[in-house]
């Protein structure tokens, strides 16, 4: 019997080679079937060559069944227009691999299982398909053709072994392969064209001998945890490709939500490109791709490449062990990328030339064999947030004429420089640190450079260098520089303002002959040489600056040196100046304190709070980090105490001290009725901001615990981490022990404590935790004998504590220095004004109290520092303003109005309005007497 009813799908026919009661042939049974019918086929090879043109099931009935064509170039198996065909189980053999086995011209088929063995698969014109676990072999040219309007979806497929691509896709085709993996095709794994849109998800493209993706035209695809691995060439290729949607880009979008379809370009989510013989990704012409989420790696040539007018565009991407520089960009592409990590590149990790523009946020560029980043051309380089370094070269290269714009980017652990600009390069920084590199920053280049707040942390060379070009250097800091801090090369006409450089090995400042900076309010700190060296025939103006502890002479100026000196203050040195044969520098209104070879005059002296008690400051020898305050002998408990009231502000510290004060008198009565002593620890710490009177309530701590019997002396050792920290091994211990033993009877000061245990310290050379230790042992074995005080910062002083156990055990008490008030820091001034002889009028106070009340509490604002500086700055303008009085009254001399009170600038929409002549408000109709902001002097009316 050759048919049967189904009862679902019409009438069943079987096919059976030599069986009498089946049809002997697939053609005899398909010319028997009617629309709808099903035809069951037995195992067997059948030569035969089918033309479907209307609705139909072929089913394999158990067993394999191999449709092969008889030979020629004839399809084995063709579907028609309006054809509707069900393969279950089938392999299709063609006549030739070259030529096609499968030709869906028309109509829709679903094909589940068996496959194609020989020739390739070609869904043409309008046809659709639907094929579920089949397997595509033996083709050449292509494993599949796709070139229809009707959509094609591919599940759990193999397509393996393509003589040439696995799949061409092009005209105006969808598709969609789910779960398929394509092998070992020895051209590309997939090319697509035209306008034909793809999109793969959980997808392999495996061991393609070119491209694993090539796409051309006005393409688009989407890849959602698809693999690419092995290639010959790039696994993903884009000559061309249609743009990624401006409404809705996936790269901009807040949720992270994957698109349901290719609508635009090319768009990978979490796919993961490895092994390709050339790039990993590589875009040109007008190519549009967005990676999210992907892993680049191993591959022999770049990570992702963008060429010509290309753009692309990373997110949260990965890309590991490149042969050539992990990101590259040329021509006028765009490359940007955020969230990304670049690691082990074999060149460059960022590589920009031509006109190409890069943007990188919060991202990672390590462990590079060429210069991290390297600009060329005139590519333009936007980085923000951004962490780059272990690389024997540079951090950051730019030349030529290329355009950096940096906003806090961290650069560590360069070979080289952590910036370096030459050529024509342009530079504009904010925020950039640099850290452990041979050079910190070289600016040689003759573009515009600016860099505000820039650190410098313990370069192995120079901190910052300025060739030629114009340059601007605004705030920052340098610390410990392994020769000098700032040099400024030939022809350098660089302005500096606001920096400070601190513990340079060599000197803090260097300007070669030829060059003539504009430095500004500059402050050096400790350096192991000279403050300033201005050598032979070198120039620049040089003011308002501050040269503390320098090893060698303070300022050092060459043969024929010509710079203008103003307001240059030099503390604590051998020297203030040393000159060379024909040196002539311009100096006005220098002044020197502590210097035992002074040619510039001492400052005012200054009056601390404890002015009346008489105390002696001893200064031990420049750069040693130690200071001894001796006390006068037999003072009173209840003066002293008094002279604590008298300080200005501190009325939490007044109170702690009053109270320990009270504690340590029981103590007294206790001991002398015999009684036990309650545990007593006297070891402070002192937490609060600079200038808050941390080092004045410590001088008056030691003598009030000398004048109630419980240290024999009272004086006051003030010291530092460079007091105490050696610098080499078997070195600190002594150090420290040789402060501690100097302290004996007295108080041990050590400012800044929280350096000997920074937060993110790495070990290393550091011999800090020796000087800790050292010092929790003296402490154990001489408890009655000194008092250690520790101050700092309030949230650094917590993390230097619970860094010992030794520590937290003998500090259980911190005393809070809170920062001064706007009233506090006016009788501060009013303080200073009367030792010296100065009168305020109460305009000035009031004039005072705005200042006071504007001035921007950063981390520059000194409270009781900055309210000296205040008054400092008052009479130098009251003394520019007298002087063109010919004859002065006393009372001119000695008086200090609002006009000699320093002024900032607001920005206009922040002044108070003032009154209209009517009476009415005006939207700042004058400017106000009172500095309102960080800028220049207001413009009085």
């Amino acid at each position: 019997m050759t048919t049967a009813e189904h009862p679902n799908s019409g009438t069943v026919h079987t096919v059976a080679a030599g069986h009498p009661a089946a049809h002997a042939t697939l053609g005899a049974a398909l010319h028997a079937a009617a629309p709808g019918d099903e035809i069951r086929i037995a195992p067997g090879t059948y030569e035969e060559a089918l033309r479907i043109d209307r609705d139909i099931v072929l089913r394999a009935d158990g067993g394999t069944v191999t449709l092969a064509a008889p030979g020629g170039t004839t399809p084995a198996l063709e579907v028609l227009p309006g054809a509707r065909l069900t393969l279950d189980g089938l392999t299709v053999r063609g006549g030739a691999a070259d030529r096609p086995a499968v030709l869906l011209s028309g109509g829709v088929t679903h094909w589940h299982g068996g496959g194609t063995d020989r020739g390739r698969l070609e869904v043409l014109r309008e046809a659709a398909l639907t094929m579920t676990g089949a397997r595509l072999t033996g083709a050449a040219l292509a494993g599949a053709l796709i070139r229809t309007v009707g959509a094609v979806r591919l599940t759990d497929c193999v397509l393996e072994g393509a003589q040439g691509t696995g799949v061409v896709v092009g005209g105006d085709s969808r598709l969609e392969l789910t779960g398929t993996r394509i092998k070992g095709a020895t051209g590309s794994g997939v090319r697509v064209r035209e306008d034909a849109h793809i999109v793969l998800r959980d997808c392999l493209i495996d061991g393609a001998g070119r491209s694993g993706l090539l796409f051309e035209d006005r393409s688009a695809a989407l890849l959602v945890d698809c693999r690419i691995r092995d290639c010959g060439g790039e696994a993903v290729r884009v000559l061309d490709s249609s743009p990624v949607p401006r409404d809705g880009d996936p790269y901009e979008a807040a949720d992270g939500r994957i698109p349901a379809q290719a609508d635009g370009g090319l768009l990978l989510y979490g796919c993961e490109l490895t092994g390709a013989g050339a790039d990993a990704l590589h875009v040109a012409g007008s190519g549009d791709a967005v990676l999210d989420g992907c892993v680049l790696r191993d591959g022999g040539g770049a990570g992702a490449t963008a060429g010509e007018r290309a753009r692309v565009r990373l997110a949260d991407t990965r890309i590991v062990r490149t042969t050539a520089a992990a990101l590259t960009a040329h021509g006028t592409a765009r490359l940007e990328a955020r969230g990304t990590t670049v690691r082990g590149s074999s060149a460059n990790g960022v590589l920009a030339t031509g006109s190409a523009t890069v943007s990188l946020t919060d991202s990672e560029v390590t462990d590079c064999r060429f210069s991290a980043l390297h600009a060329g051309g005139g590519a333009g380089l936007t980085l923000t947030r951004l962490r780059a370094g272990t690389t024997p070269e540079h951090g950051l290269h730019a030349v030529a004429d290329s355009r950096l714009t940096l906003t806090e980017v961290h650069l560590t652990d360069c070979g080289m420089s952590g910036l370096d600009l030459s050529g024509a390069a342009a530079a504009e920084a904010a925020e950039l640190s640099v850290v452990r590199c041979r050079n910190g920053v070289v600016a040689a280049s003759g573009g515009t450079v600016r860099l505000t707040g820039c650190t410098v942390t313990d370069a192995e060379r120079a901190g910052l260098t300025f060739g030629g070009g114009d340059a601007e250097l605004t705030g920052g800091r340098v610390l410990r520089a392994g020769t000098a801090g700032l040099v400024f090369q030939d022809g350098a006409t660089v302005r500096a303002a606001d920096v400070d450089i601190t513990e340079a090995a060599g000197s803090g400042m260097v300007v070669a002959a030829g060059a003539a900076p504009d430095v500004r309010a500059v402050r050096i700190v400790r350096p192991g040489k000279n403050g300033l060296i201005v050598d032979a025939k070198g120039a620049g103006t040089f003011e308002d600056c501050d040269i503390t502890g320098p090893g060698f002479p303070a300022v050092h100026l060459g043969e024929a040196a010509a710079p203008a000196l103003t307001r240059v203050r030099v503390q604590d040195a051998e020297a203030d100046l040393s000159t060379e044969d024909g040196a002539a520098p311009t100096v006005r209104d220098c002044v020197s304190w502590k210097v035992e070879d002074a040619q510039w005059p001492a400052p005012f002296a200054p009056v601390p709070a404890t002015a009346a008690s008489g105390a002696q400051t001893t200064g031990a020898p420049a750069g040693d980090g130690t200071t001894t305050t001796v006390p006068p002998a037999e003072e009173n408990l209840d003066d002293l105490l008094g002279e604590l009231h008298e300080l200005i502000g501190l009325d939490r510290v007044k109170q702690d001290v009053a109270s320990l004060v009270k504690l340590m008198r029981m103590v007294q009565r206790r001991e002398a009725a015999g009684l036990a002593a309650p545990p007593l620890s006297r070891h402070l710490v002192f937490a609060g901001n600079p200038g808050t009177g941390k080092t004045t309530v410590a001088r008056l701590y030691g003598r009030i615990l000398a004048a109630v019997g419980l240290l024999e002396k009272g004086h006051l050792v003030e010291a530092d981490r460079s007091a105490l920290v050696g610098e080499y091994v078997g070195h600190t211990g002594p150090k420290t022990q040789r402060v501690f033993m100097e302290a004996m009877g007295g108080v041990l000061f050590i400012d800044e404590a929280y350096s000997l245990a920074p937060a993110h310290a790495t070990g290393g050379n550091d011999f800090a935790q020796e000087a800790i230790a050292t010092l929790v042992k003296l402490m154990e074995d001489h408890r009655d004998a000194v008092v250690v005080i520790v101050a700092g910062y309030p949230v650094e002083m917590e993390h230097f504590i619970d860094s010992n156990p030794g520590l937290a055990s003998r500090f259980n008490r911190t005393l809070l220095f809170e920062d001064y008030g706007t009233q506090d820091l006016v009788q501060i001034v009013e303080q200073h004004a009367s030792a010296h002889q100065y009168e305020l009028t109460d305009a000035a106070r009031d004039t005072l109290v705005g200042y006071f009340d504007h001035v921007p509490r950063d981390g520059r604002f000194g409270n009781g520092r900055s309210a000296r500086q205040t008054f400092q700055a008052m009479t130098e303008r009251q003394a520019y303003r007298v002087a063109e009085n010919d004859a002065p009254s006393e009372a001119d001399l000695r008086t200090l109005s609002e006009l000699d009170v320093p002024e900032l600038e607001l920005p206009k929409q922040d002044l108070p309005p003032a009154e209209l002549p009517d009476g009415t408000a005006g939207a700042q109709a004058r400017p106000q007497p009172y500095p309102s902001g960080t800028g220049g002097p207001v413009q009085q009316a």
